[in-house]
């Protein structure tokens, strides 16, 4: 049977000490960047890393493709979140109340892992804290049409299959960037999501057995 995997070593994953989560982001990060900085302070947001079983027991990750009308990040693959609102009692709230929002899987439904340490995105001024969650069966998703073109799930183990990363060069604001990108069924997920994938790869080999890494190799 193929390696998969399993809560328990997302749960050592997320516990590792010390791990470079800059190296990690930087993995996944178009380049250059080129954002000029604000002279005001970033937004505080969310996101929703939200893992749940299959039925052959592997863990899989949810993506949305936002609609187009959004006013920002429109056409783009993202997880669930959004910035932080007043009656937020923290990071974790803000990721919990957009989550149920957007794709219907609200927070009696979910158990927190952990976190990753606040980024910053340069294009939205946001810094981000990423939160992961465990839904205990199949989710019944069901996404808000006003904000939510599809949701899309994908297995955990994929994350370390090369086959599954790529690199293009595209031209944005004027310049030439080198943008990674996982294809993830059939869309390319790049950029704050991408990078946010990448540090959830790179816990993940630091915790699986020697073993399954030259098997995915």
């Amino acid at each position: 049977m193929f390696p998969l995997v399993t809560l328990d070593q997302v749960r050592r994953a997320l516990a590792l000490k010390d791990f470079d989560s800059a190296t990690a982001l930087q993995r996944m990060a178009p380049a250059p960047r080129g954002w000029q900085k604000r002279n005001y302070p970033p937004h505080p947001a969310a996101v929703m890393i939200l893992l749940y079983p299959s039925a052959d027991g592997s863990l899989n990750t949810v993506l949305t493709l936002r609609t187009a009308g959004l006013r920002g990040h429109s056409g783009q693959v993202s997880f669930p979140g959004g910035r932080q609102e007043l009656q937020d009692a923290d990071l974790s709230a803000t990721a919990l109340r957009e989550t149920c929002e957007e794709i219907g899987i609200c927070a009696e439904r979910l158990s927190i892992l952990g976190q990753f340490s606040q980024f910053y995105i340069p294009a939205s001024h946001h810094e981000v804290c990423p939160v992961i969650a465990h839904h205990a069966g199949r989710p019944a998703f069901a996404p808000n049409p006003d904000e939510v073109a599809e949701v899309f799930s994908f297995a955990l183990i994929d994350l370390l299959k090369p086959r599954f990363k790529f690199v293009e060069r595209r031209c944005i604001r004027g310049i030439d960037v080198r943008v990674p990108y996982y294809d993830v069924q059939g869309h390319k997920v790049w950029g704050a999501t991408a990078m946010l994938l990448s540090e959830l790869e790179g816990r993940l080999r630091h915790v699986l057995p020697r073993s399954v890494l030259l098997e995915l190799a």
